[in-house]
């Protein structure tokens, strides 16, 4: 099974979570600033939320594009990802209701913390369906952003019951971590494109000197 597939599924998925977290935004009962403001934690949890989804939907595409082939392994890694994803609109509009009290603050963090296990858990099932020759392993390593993303996540959620503004900074600090381009990556991506396009224009190369040996054979 090729990656077209699961990427467009993904992608329909996380388009769809990112709608619903739009619509947690109600139209304020006012016509003066006051009325907007009222808004402010609903607005603030939306915005960590739509940079959290988007990071995952970057990093996913980059991760599947170096992808060789889709087992079923994956397949139910990449379900497993997603599940944890939608449940981001219920917790984010919880957290920014309730102007990030502690339980939701908490929760919200139980959430990101269980994306990001099964976001490591679909990484490394693609590096073992591809073997020594992974290319998704030569481009993250042993992933160290992904294992402190987690640990971080894992100590906001206590800390949220002690202040939350702390889980919430560590939220938003391991987002701005994320937001930085890991070159590796990028690296790989770019090889990877190359290839592709290298692997065309020898396929459109090859294919008028098969045509010419087939009207050749056939005396036409």
């Amino acid at each position: 099974m090729r990656t077209e597939r699961l990427t467009a599924f993904s992608d329909g998925v996380i388009a769809i979570l990112i709608t619903i977290l739009v619509l947690e935004l109600k139209i304020p009962h006012g016509a003066d600033l006051a009325a907007l403001l009222g808004l402010l934690p609903v607005f603030l949890a939306y915005v960590l939320s739509f940079v959290v989804i988007a990071i995952y939907w970057n990093n996913h595409h980059h991760m599947l594009y170096l992808t060789d082939r889709i087992t079923g392994g994956i397949l139910w890694a990449n379900l497993h990802l997603l599940f944890w994803l939608s449940l981001m609109p219920f917790v984010t509009g919880w957290m920014g209701e309730n102007h990030f009290a502690p339980l939701p603050t908490a929760l919200y963090g139980a959430v990101l913390l269980f994306a990001g296990v099964a976001y490591y858990i679909l990484e490394q099932t693609i590096i073992r369906s591809q073997g020594a020759s992974s290319r998704l392993r030569d481009a993250v390593g042993d992933d160290p952003k992904g294992v402190i993303s987690v640990v971080l996540y894992a100590v906001a959620i206590p800390l949220a019951f002690l202040n939350q503004l702390l889980s919430d900074a560590i939220y938003v600090v391991v987002a701005l971590m994320w937001l930085v381009p890991d070159r590796r990556i990028e690296q790989r991506f770019e090889a990877a494109a190359e290839e592709e396009e290298e692997e065309e224009f020898l396929e459109k190369r090859r294919s008028p000197f098969s045509s010419k040996g087939r009207k050749g054979r056939d005396g036409r």
